[in-house]
């Protein structure tokens, strides 16, 4: 099949290459039409926290005119808050604010009551806050924010931004400067590779070309998705990431392929039909394998992993159609000009049996035990620190420290007084009724002194606290009739705390709330229990945090255990072995543990952390989900490539030492030329200044470095070694199924049969 599609792209190829022309065109009008990429919790409706949040939206907060807000922290050495000095140079600094379009309202602390100003002064008295609300939402409050933050100066206070719009905005610059920056450094490195790999320019700029019309198409598909679904603001990074590794990987095999059938004496149309039969056919099978990879992320349907995950297939899905359509109908129109403008930057390619691949694959199958043994034990060894993995959802720690916003941030929560604190919003739900009957009120009542007992819990804000001494029976004769029986001034208030079915309390604690004694506390709110068909529901940034993790753990083992099956199936499809299928993903999985180990070693133990310019923090949960997805489906394909060569070789002579070495020989060069590619790029990726990107590219270069030396050279050829012909193997009904329903082995080439008979 893939040999006659090959000859049909060397007789159609101008068609073909139009019609491949045509998906580009389609990429690059999703690019122009756009999408809105979406930041903030990766919340999923089953949450418990996301249920309680959309209570108090439904019935607390609805119809409250929104808009958003940010900080502006003013700072002086030598003067104090209180000084008229300091009081004039910030009324100067905000004065063109007041009246400006959009804002809504300004707080300093020489504005709001007595009582509430120290929450504006920082604790050393020689900072003040302001706060400026404002009506937009959005990417227009990111642009209000830009325009309104220029109009602030002052020639004696120092002046910071923070808050929430600031913090979003350099989210979306920083993530949009890293992909920038990957790009810049990884497209003309990975052009040095190609030419050194391949010693003329035509073939090596063939493999960058398919890579960025791949990107086109991923970012294209991206922006799409965004009309039917939450796409996250990383999205664009891993889809940019994969397209560019795989495309090119990929395209250098054909290109590889191609190249060898011509100079073993093969006509134009003959070569092509071998490389669709061997190359075309093995990037058919790995691409199946990395989508399969990233199918894991699907598997988190309602978080934001679920929509990278069909990105991650778009861009694969790419790369494979693009590797079987234009660049076909490129080499058949280019034939041997595709060795054009050599360099002499290239080594001769190996000749089958005396190339240091094949010396490397029997000096390994000389002692297999012996390389095994500590090959894997050192493997396992670097995968440990895995198991003190802790998880916690990225926050403002992500942005590299030098940035105003994360700058701000970090002085807020140590200088000002409660600004470090965080809030469990209490839900108590009634689903029959009034949540205000005088047993209910009891219960309330008990609960929210309860809570305020707890350890770790500074206060609970709520109803029952709203009147200083007073005891519950004169809250059951104070809320009787509702809202509509309180003094005016107090209604307004009190419908923030109660809705038609609940009522919300909220404990306060001094706690971080990513850290395990916030989460201690969360546990112990949980635990509490109400009378009268009452349901305690929390949420907020710890219940949030929690929630989201225990969603992404209690989903894992189904995905990986799919994944893993349906690798396993595909591998059995390709080879018609049950026993390679096996080794293949015992391998991985030790490749991927080495990886989650460094990972952790690095982010989460803080090693090389100032080198690398982050703060050490926990893994936030999508990092090994996504990575697992994506080094799980290149590892495989690696293991594609090898294999479906080794097995060429011990289909057309029987004898399975002689089938890996010359197996590793014609793909050795070949993978690590396309893993020195993708570690390149990874490593580009590595230096995005945003923890969750940078945590990603340095994790996928350390696990495609790994499985492309340690586990391919050394691993693969010793346990193929000890299996012997056992690495074919399969029961009877098994063979016989695969003859029947799996497709055709792949035809040995010219360059083969020639190859094999110079090494007899």
């Amino acid at each position: 099949m893939f040999a006659a599609w090959g000859r049909l792209v060397h007789r159609r190829r101008r068609l073909v290459l139009a019609g491949s022309a045509g998906l580009l065109v389609l990429s690059i009008a999703g690019m122009l039409g756009g999408g809105t990429l979406s930041s903030g919790n990766s919340a999923t409706s089953g949450l418990e926290a996301a249920h309680a949040d959309a209570l108090i939206n439904q019935q607390l907060t609805a119809g409250q005119v929104q808009g958003s807000s940010f900080l502006l922290i003013f700072s002086s050495t030598t003067q104090h808050v209180s000084d008229p000095a300091f009081k004039a140079a910030v009324d100067n600094a905000i004065a063109p604010l007041r009246g400006a379009p959009g804002v809504t309202g300004i707080q300093s602390p020489y504005t709001v009551a007595a009582a509430g100003a120290a929450a504006f002064i920082s604790n050393d008295a020689h900072e003040a806050l302001v706060h400026v609300a404002i009506s937009d939402t959005g990417n227009k409050a990111a642009s209000d924010y830009n325009d309104l933050r220029a109009r602030v100066r002052s020639a004696t206070l120092s002046i910071t931004g923070t808050g929430n719009i600031p913090i979003n905005h350099a989210y979306n610059t920083t993530l949009e400067s890293d992909l920038n920056r990957a790009e810049v450094v990884s497209l003309p490195v990975t052009l040095i590779l190609l030419a050194m790999i391949f010693g003329s320019l035509v073939a090596a700029g063939l493999p960058l070309g398919i890579g960025i019309i791949t990107i086109l198409a991923g970012i294209g598909g991206t922006f799409a998705l965004t009309h039917f679904t939450d796409v996250s603001q990383y999205a664009l990074n891993i889809v940019t990431l994969i397209g560019i590794g795989v495309a090119i990987d990929y395209s250098l095999i054909v290109v590889s392929r191609f190249r060898d059938e011509l100079e073993s004496g093969a006509s134009r149309e003959d070569a092509l039909a071998t490389t669709m039969a061997t190359a075309g056919r093995a990037i058919t099978f790995s691409g199946l394998t990395v989508a399969v990879g990233l199918s894991t992320m699907l598997f988190y349907q309602g978080t934001f992993l679920g929509s990278m995950g069909a990105a991650g297939a778009i861009v694969v899905a790419a790369a494979v159609v693009y590797g079987l359509t234009m660049l076909p109908a490129l080499l058949a129109i280019l034939g041997p000009r595709v060795n054009r403008f050599t360099l002499p930057v290239a080594g001769r390619r190996g000749v089958t049996g005396r190339g240091l691949w094949h010396s490397i694959a029997t000096w390994v199958m000389r002692r297999p035990v012996v390389i095994l043994v500590p090959t894997i034990g050192a493997l396992l060894l670097m995968g440990t620190p895995f198991l003190h993995l802790r998880l916690a959802n990225g926050g403002v720690d992500a942005l590299p420290p030098g940035l105003e916003a994360r700058q701000g941030y970090d002085d807020l929560l140590k200088s000002f007084p409660g600004q470090d604190q965080t809030s469990f919003d209490v839900v108590i739900e009634y689903t029959d009724g009034n949540p205000l009957t005088a047993g209910r009120i009891a219960d309330q009542y008990d609960l929210a002194r309860s809570i305020g007992k707890l350890p770790g819990v500074l206060r609970v804000d709520s109803i029952y606290s709203a009147v200083k001494g007073a005891a519950l029976s004169d809250y059951q004769r104070l809320y009787a009739g509702g809202a509509a029986s309180l003094p005016t001034k107090d209604q307004s208030a009190f419908r923030q705390q109660v809705g038609s079915s609940i009522v919300r309390l909220t404990a306060v604690s001094n706690d971080p709330s990513d850290s395990n004694a916030a989460r201690n506390v969360l546990a112990e709110i949980r635990s509490q229990r109400v009378g009268n068909g009452g349901e305690v529901l929390v949420t907020g940034d710890t219940a949030f945090d929690v929630d989201i993790i225990n969603f992404i753990v209690g989903r894992t083992p189904l995905a990986v255990g799919s994944v893993i099956a349906l690798t396993y199936l595909l591998l059995f499809v390709m080879t018609g072995s049950v026993v390679l299928p096996l080794k293949a993903v015992i391998l991985n999985l030790v490749s991927v543990s080495a990886s989650f180990g460094a990972l952790v070693w690095i982010f989460q133990d803080g090693h090389f952390a100032t080198l690398l310019n982050f703060t050490p923090q926990s893994i936030d949960p999508s990092v090994p989900v996504i990575m697992f997805a994506i080094v799980f489906g290149i590892s495989m394909d690696y293991e594609v490539l090898l294999v479906s060569r080794i097995q060429e070789e011990y289909l057309r002579a029987g004898d399975n030492t002689r089938a890996v070495a010359n197996g590793l020989e014609r793909t050795g060069r070949m993978i690590t030329g396309a893993a020195a590619i993708m570690v390149a790029v990874f490593m580009a990726f590595g230096l995005a200044e945003v923890v969750i990107i940078k945590a990603i590219g340095l994790g996928l270069a350390i696990a495609v470095a790994v499985d492309a030396t340690i586990v391919r050279a050394l691993i693969v050829p010793a346990v193929m070694r000890l299996m012997g012909d056992f690495n074919w193997w399969a029961p009877h009904w098994l063979q016989r199924f695969h003859l029947r329903a799996g497709p055709p082995v792949a035809t040995v080439s010219v360059s083969q049969a020639r190859g094999v008979a110079g090494a007899e």
